[in-house]
């Protein structure tokens, strides 16, 4: 795996060199939208409404609409004035237990490993970590973003789980309203703990699976294997220079055809703005 981020975990006054790696990815089947009739894939470009023209990633800014149609422009120099050591840091901020964490903050999760000269440090922080049975609060800045995060140990490395603020976690009352004032019997209750009970088992990660995305691949493959296969027409693609050479040759052969008439109306005219 190639690393997407290089840099340390602050660490009191120890500094531990890490790199970030993806933990996890996802398998979901990703379709194309093609246009019914040709069975051509849609494309999708990127369009400056006001210029009427399709434009490259070299035109393109970051803007922050601070306002309805009021925005600044963010560059590579305003972000380079960010303090190095913000950028580049994992900085622990508490410990605490990793039960006390709801998941509903979790967003994404990474592996960490350790950096040049670094083995000695994070095997010790991993280390105590796992004896004290302590996981870490810490933040980080990934693409543009400080993000909060949780720091614990996994297997024989660090995982780290990204999270969400807490002004980012909507709250319940938002929810449209219900009774919640709903009487239970408790013979309904006794029913419904003996079945969790029937139903609890240790958790085994390796016996989940995508039942849809299997099914929808087994669909994908008897298609393939009934060749029920549409080829995307050859999409003619006219070039620059082309469209140049046509342009001049049609210019010069209109020249050709009305040369005489034009030239006589040319020297009429120029007749007549010399007498006005």
């Amino acid at each position: 795996m190639r690393p997407l981020w290089k840099g340390s975990i602050s660490f009191g006054l120890v500094n531990i060199p890490v790199r970030l790696f993806a933990a996890t990815e996802e398998k979901n089947v990703r379709f194309r939208y093609l246009h019914e009739p040709c069975r051509t894939p849609v494309e999708y470009r990127k369009v400056c409404p006001r210029c009427n023209k399709e434009i490259s990633a070299e035109e393109i800014v970051k803007g922050y609409e601070f306002e309805k149609g009021r925005f600044v422009v963010i560059g590579e120099s305003d972000l380079a004035r960010i303090p190095s050591e913000t950028t580049r840091s994992i900085t622990i901020v508490d410990f605490v237990l990793q039960e006390e964490v709801d998941p509903i903050y979790y967003d994404r999760a990474y592996y960490l490993s350790p950096g040049e000269a670094g083995e000695k440090a994070f095997q010790l922080l991993r280390q105590a970590m796992e004896e004290a049975g302590m996981a870490a609060v810490v933040k980080i800045v990934l693409r543009t973003r400080q993000a909060l995060g949780l720091l614990r140990v996994f297997q024989d490395v660090l995982a780290l789980e990204t999270m969400y603020y807490p002004d980012e976690v909507r709250p319940t009352s938002a929810l449209p309203a219900w009774n919640r004032e709903i009487a239970i019997h408790e013979n309904e209750l006794k029913m419904a703990r003996e079945l969790i009970r029937n139903l609890t088992a240790p958790f085994q990660p390796e016996k989940y699976t995508d039942d849809y995305r299997r099914a929808l691949l087994e669909i994908i493959e008897a298609k393939i294997a009934g060749e029920e296969v549409h080829i995307a027409p050859a999409v003619e693609r006219g070039e620059v220079v082309d469209l140049m050479e046509a342009l001049k040759a049609s210019i010069d052969a209109t020249r050709r055809e009305g040369q005489g008439g034009r030239k006589g109306a040319g020297r009429g005219r120029r007749k007549k703005v010399g007498t006005a």
